[in-house]
């Protein structure tokens, strides 16, 4: 799947937002441990941008900033032909930044998505303003003749793009080696506030008041007013 195949394949903004955020609270759950889990989501990442993260432990990871302007997206997959550290010094993929509105210039260059050196940790990279019909990245200059980068744009966002419920619980059992509980899947996949039923059978080990710290940081949906900025719609 090349980048541009990804893009038509992504929803508006909101919904990868929702996702994300439902992502990130079942990973709450299935790992209390911070450290060992593969998806989160910032909140309050900066006074007005917020950011869905991936890790997978083994040097992959994607980030997306939603911000007024709209959302901009990276991802960096280590064995990609992509890769900066395909030649010395590193430099990001010809094309790969082309065309980054100015909105989001400085996410090219921010030190939480690029390496010791400064080069941007980037394999792949897309984004959308406000005002777009349709998700966008750069003119990037084809690999050569003969070289295949084995789907990794497709690998790094593969369960945020499928947006199914059955698609989280299938990597969820897949990652975390147990039996995970669909119906508490779709539960957090509706932005339903937490029950400690939802809660322990997805992990029985949890106790759902423990989670409230990590739900303020996700802006996981909670009974009573809304008191988020009227960007971050639901």
């Amino acid at each position: 799947m090349s980048f541009y195949e990804l893009t038509r394949q992504l929803p508006e903004i909101s919904i990868i937002r929702n996702r994300s955020r439902a992502m990130a609270a079942l990973d709450s759950v299935m790992s209390p441990d911070w450290e060992s889990r593969f998806y989160s989501f910032d909140s309050q990442w900066s006074p007005a941008e917020e950011m869905a993260s991936m890790r997978d432990g083994c040097g992959n990871d994607y980030s997306i900033v939603f911000s007024p302007a709209g959302a901009y997206a990276r991802g960096f997959d280590h064995e990609s032909p992509m890769s900066p550290h395909r030649v010395t010094p590193p430099v990001p993929w010809p094309g790969l930044f082309d065309g980054v509105p100015a909105a989001f210039l400085h996410h090219v260059s921010e030190p939480a998505f690029s390496g010791h050196d400064g080069t941007p940790r980037a394999t792949v990279c897309f984004w959308r303003e406000r005002a777009d019909s349709e998700w966008r990245a750069g003119t990037i200059e084809a690999l050569p003749a003969g070289v295949q980068d084995g789907d990794s744009a497709e690998r790094l966002f593969d369960v945020l793009v499928d947006g199914r419920p059955e698609a989280y619980q299938q990597f969820a059992e897949d990652y975390y080696e147990v039996a995970v509980n669909i119906e508490a899947v779709r539960h957090v996949y509706a932005l339903r506030p937490l029950t400690q039923g939802v809660v322990s059978a997805l992990n029985p080990g949890v106790d759902l008041a423990d989670l409230a710290e990590d739900l303020t940081q996700i802006g996981y949906p909670v009974p009573g007013p809304a008191s988020a900025p009227p960007w971050r719609s639901l």
